[in-house]
């Protein structure tokens, strides 16, 4: 295969066909790809028929012959079944870039379950399923410059990307915003909470929080100062912002928020660890 960026005809193979399977695949179509170009490996039965009604593009119960035409392959399966699947997968598709969102597993891995060093390693997020993702990418060295363009344009169909230097910090991109949109609904939860138990009805709270998170969110991309000096912008000293963060540092949340994300990197890594022999 040659290194060239995507194009409306260049042939793509996914392996597993979930949540971030089916996000990439509408962006793709979305761009003008050809459903009849993606050819899709799912053992789920009723999620082949939800592919094919949804998107319309070949899928397939196991890894076979017409793999042997993608120019680039997807993984998107879970870490414990990667290595059988890749296994299975290898035969079909030497010539191809092999893209993996699949959280922990290390390219080194790939390299020895696949035969090839042309790897890149994406790390993104569930708001990919409507186009508003942040994912964090790595290319092994032998992945070229075309590579990595192609690697973009896949994953640019589902929000925003950033490369990283070494593989190690997608462990850390893992902690902070591919797990990150649980711990937004997390806070949701509890702003709807304390709305309800101020007397608010779960609908308004629900609705509050949201417009909240989503224009603080917007606010915050569009300014230049960093997230501290907007806080501070809306921290009166001795109003109700004021008493709300106080109560906070008191509980120890920031800290506690820190440790948590921690907890969550050193989880990809243990699932690197664990799944990757």
């Amino acid at each position: 295969m040659t290194n060239t960026p995507l194009s409306t005809d260049t042939p793509l193979a996914f392996i597993g066909g979930g949540n971030m399977a089916s996000a990439i695949i509408g962006g793709l179509l979305r761009k003008g790809l050809s459903p009849t170009l993606i050819d899709v490996v799912e053992p789920h039965a009723p999620q082949r028929d939800k592919l094919t009604a949804e998107f319309g593009v070949h899928v397939h119960e196991a890894p076979g012959a017409a793999l042997n035409r993608a120019a680039l392959v997807v993984w998107a399966v879970k870490p414990q079944t990667f290595r059988d699947a890749a296994l299975a997968t290898a035969p079909h598709t030497s010539g191809a870039l092999h893209l993996s969102v699949a959280a922990g597993i290390r390219s080194d891995s790939m390299v020895g379950w696949l035969g090839t060093e042309r790897i890149v390693r994406a790390m993104p997020n569930t708001p990919a399923l409507v186009g508003q993702g942040m994912t964090g990418l790595f290319a092994r060295p032998a992945a070229s410059a075309g590579d990595r363009i192609l690697a973009e344009t896949v994953v640019g169909t589902t929000g925003r990307y950033v490369w990283l230097p070494q593989e190690s910090d997608l462990d850390a991109v893992t902690a902070l915003s591919g797990s990150g949109p649980a711990y937004v609904f997390y806070f949701l939860e509890a702003m709807r909470r304390a709305g309800t138990e101020m007397g608010l009805s779960p609908e308004t709270a629900t609705a509050l929080a949201i417009g909240t998170f989503t224009g603080a969110s917007q606010l915050a991309q569009a300014s230049s100062e960093p997230p501290e000096v907007l806080r501070e912008r809306v921290t009166s000293k001795g109003g109700t912002t004021y008493a709300a963060l106080t109560s906070m540092a008191e509980s120890g949340v920031a800290d506690a928020f820190v440790k948590a994300m921690h907890a969550a990197r050193e989880r990809a890594r243990e699932l690197g660890d664990e799944f990757g022999r």
